[in-house]
């Protein structure tokens, strides 16, 4: 304990020396916006007692004095932007106390055994990470209307608020894939993190630290006109150049104050504390798998799951059940999971999945009929099947604007519909002559013949219609490009000269429909840098939602990607609507194809032999062993 204890000491006196050097250089900063200030009163004491006369101390009296309102003006400003900035905070879902007592008196248990103050509140983040964040701002409003101990309530003195501790924050996932002793060996240096917070110097230096921040990102979002962007790039280059200067004592500060907060939580659950770190890692694993391979493609549909944290325990049970890795992990499952300590978990993870589909894909607040929450059970007939016949359409859509026949000229009658054999023997069909030419020769025809069909009006009877979005979408359809950008001419370098037209043209339908549909969206514009300069957010919101999605999951897809997912889907409804297929979810690898109750995982190969080049005979080979007529019509949205 002994030197538990000495390691704690030193931690903290360390923090507090680099909290101490950045204030030191606040006061500097100070000192150096006073020091013309102090040089006029001198010139005009002087001046007055007689002893500083003439007509040059005349002059520097002037001079100086000017100098002086100028510098004490400007450092009153550079004090105000910092002190009105409102510090960045990390949209989370707050957890009342009545909505789980179980889990503040866990935590408040803990700072107890810790001898460090308990948080103030908990809250909950989409994320596999758990930190301490200070909300003591005015401009993040004021506290929840729960009377704590250590929280000022509404109609307490506002100057209380700097005696609160700060905000435990807790990755959903935790919850869910923890166990309650693990959660808590977890949590242990994390609340232990409270106690050096709570020192003076280092709560100043965080709050300057924070101001300069702030004070960066609102200087940066100044843009009304000459004059503003002037005064902005001022108060902005004094900010970062206070920001540079504190930047290494900073960071050796939170080192002292983490070194610290880990010694001290060493005494409490310290070996269950090594193998809940490996769970840690686990969770982020699933967690991530699950929303780039799961969530994703529903949040694209307009659909967002409302039991994430529901599926992370499911991705990781089958995680347990694939590696035997990850054997051992599944038998923790008996033991008592940390979302007990929530009253109603199903309502708190409801909310978590909400606020994740905002911050990685963009999605509105509230529901609506084009952004409705969806269960697991409903995921492959609302998600999967819905995305593969969306995608055939598009693709079909596509291949009329190439002016591709939908039936060869010895099909039976009745086969004109959109069938699979009409996507096989396009891409399979050699253009004649030399392929570079082929390939400039396909993707002209399709920006020359795009405006005659006019892929809108295809497109006219989906919920879309409407006669005032047609006429802005009309000029912008031929603007956006149909052959391939220079970064698709490297990705579709080794695919055929019809693969490439058609990539360009699925490639540009979708960002057609794309575009269209942040039209009236207008609550979650897109991500482009502009997004700063819009009006400031009410001071009760916690978090700006104007720059959505805050984290995307992924960069958008390449033109090879965009086309071998369409030809999935297509050979996906063709199986479905000619060998009884059904669609599934697959808790690793997200949308799955069901045969006879069993995952197919060959499709894949098959499909980028066709794309990559141009023979369709591994695929038809696969689609005759398992019964698929790629002759029959499909059935599309």
């Amino acid at each position: 304990m002994t030197g538990i204890g000495d390691g704690v000491e030193l931690g903290a006196q360390a923090a507090r020396s680099r909290a101490l050097a950045v204030l030191r250089i606040r006061s500097r900063a100070l000192a150096v916006a006073l020091l013309p200030a102090a040089a006029a009163v001198i010139l005009l004491a002087g001046g007055s007692t007689g002893h500083l006369v003439g007509g040059g101390w005349d002059a520097a009296r002037w001079v100086v004095s000017v100098l002086a309102l100028l510098v004490l003006s400007a450092a009153a400003a550079v004090a105000l932007v910092v002190a009105r900035s409102r510090p960045a905070v990390t949209p989370t879902v707050a957890v009342a106390e009545e909505s789980a007592p179980d889990l503040y008196r866990m935590v408040r248990d803990l700072a107890d055994r810790l001898d460090v103050p308990a948080p103030s509140a908990i809250a909950l983040t989409p994320d596999c990470d758990s930190w301490l964040e200070d909300r003591n701002h005015p401009a993040h409003g004021p506290p929840p209307a729960e009377d704590h101990d250590d929280v000022a309530g509404p109609g307490r003195p506002a100057h209380r608020r700097s005696t609160a501790a700060p905000v435990l924050v807790i990755g959903s996932p935790f919850l869910w894939w923890m166990r309650v002793g693990e959660l808590r060996a977890v949590l242990a240096p994390v609340v232990a993190g409270t106690g050096p917070s709570a020192h003076p110097d280092i709560a100043a230096a965080r709050r300057f630290i924070r101001g300069l921040d702030a004070a960066v990102a609102a200087t940066s979002a100044v843009g009304r006109g000459p004059s503003a962007r002037a005064v902005g790039a001022g108060l902005g280059w004094v900010s970062r150049l206070l920001l540079r200067s504190c930047r290494v004592h900073a960071a050796e500060m939170e080192r002292g104050v983490a070194v610290a907060a880990a010694e001290r939580a060493q005494a409490v659950d310290y070996g269950l504390r090594i193998v809940a770190q490996e769970q840690v890692g686990l969770a982020y694993a699933g967690w991530d798998r699950l929303l780039t391979r799961v969530a994703l493609p529903a949040w694209r549909m307009g659909r967002w799951p409302s039991r994430l944290d529901v599926g992370v325990v499911a991705a990781l049970t089958e995680l347990s059940r694939r590696d035997r890795l990850a054997e051992g992990f599944a038998s923790r499952l008996g033991e008592r999971p940390a979302c007990d300590l929530l009253e109603e978990p199903g309502v708190m993870d409801e909310s978590v999945s909400l606020l994740a589909a905002r911050l990685f894909h963009g999605g509105p607040a509230e529901t609506g009929p084009d952004w409705a929450p969806v269960g697991w059970d409903e995921y492959a007939e609302e998600v999967v099947d819905r995305t593969w016949r969306t995608d055939a359409a598009r693709l079909h859509r596509v291949l009329d604007t190439l002016g591709v026949r939908r039936a060869a000229e010895d099909a039976a009658p009745g086969t004109d519909g959109p069938t699979l054999s009409r996507v096989l023997d396009h891409l399979a069909t050699t253009p004649p002559d030399d392929p570079a030419p082929a390939r400039a020769s396909a993707t002209e025809t399709d920006t020359d013949t795009a405006p005659a069909p006019v892929p809108e009006t295809e497109t006219g009877p989906a919920p879309d219609t409407a006669p005032t979005p047609d006429d802005p979408a009309a000029p912008h359809a031929p603007a956006l490009p149909t052959t391939p950008t220079p970064d698709d001419d490297d990705d579709l370098a080794g695919t055929t000269a019809r693969g490439a037209a058609l990539a360009a043209g699925l490639s540009a339908q979708l960002a057609r429909e794309e575009a269209r549909a942040q039209v009236p969206g207008a609550t979650t514009p897109p991500p482009p840098s502009g997004t700063a300069g819009g009006p400031t957010a009410p001071d009760t919101a916690l978090w700006d939602d104007r720059a959505l999605p805050l984290l995307p999951l992924q960069p958008p897809r390449t033109g090879r990607e965009i086309l071998t997912a369409h030809i999935t889907a297509m050979v996906c409804c063709a199986a479905m609507d000619t060998a009884g297929a059904a669609p599934g979810l697959d808790w690793l690898d997200g949308p799955s194809l069901l045969v006879n109750g069993v995952r197919t995982t060959d499709l894949g190969p098959h499909v980028r032999s066709l794309v990559e080049t141009g023979d369709p005979g591994p695929l038809r080979a696969w689609l005759a062993e398992l019964g698929v007529r790629p002759e029959k019509p499909v059935r599309l949205v």
